[in-house]
């Protein structure tokens, strides 16, 4: 048989989808939760495809913020109180009641310098 004469320097064609600069990420995904997904793209998309969904609902998840929890006011109620007898056994027995009602809130409450740095307490409504 002859050989051919064409020649082989010609780059052959690959096949497949040509590369996109991304990282493929298989998943699989139980169909409960397809069927969710399947609803939020008929509700905010519908000619998005569900890679694209996909894509887009990722991208939300890692922009979204969320606020640090606040205790309870329950619990915050409470620590004030063991702290408030706490400070009251360590206290100076022959003040006076005011001031030592004074100096508990005081230490229950903070230094006012620092009231206004706190971060992790809401700010007070006036």
């Amino acid at each position: 048989m002859p050989k051919s004469t064409v020649s082989d320097n010609r780059k052959k064609k690959r096949i497949g989808r040509p590369p996109v600069g991304a990282i493929l990420i298989g998943v699989r995904v139980p169909p409960a939760d397809v069927a969710t997904l399947d609803a939020w793209i008929k509700a905010h998309a519908p000619a998005m495809s569900r890679p694209q969904a996909i894509r887009r609902l990722v991208e939300l998840g890692l922009t979204v913020r969320t606020k640090p929890k606040q205790a309870p006011a329950a619990r915050a109620d409470r620590a004030k109180e063991l702290a408030s007898k706490a400070i009251d056994k360590m206290g100076d027995p022959t003040a006076h009641p005011d001031e030592r009602d004074q100096r508990r809130r005081r230490l229950t409450k903070g230094p006012e310098e620092f009231r206004e740095v706190r971060v992790d307490r809401l700010k007070a409504k006036r």
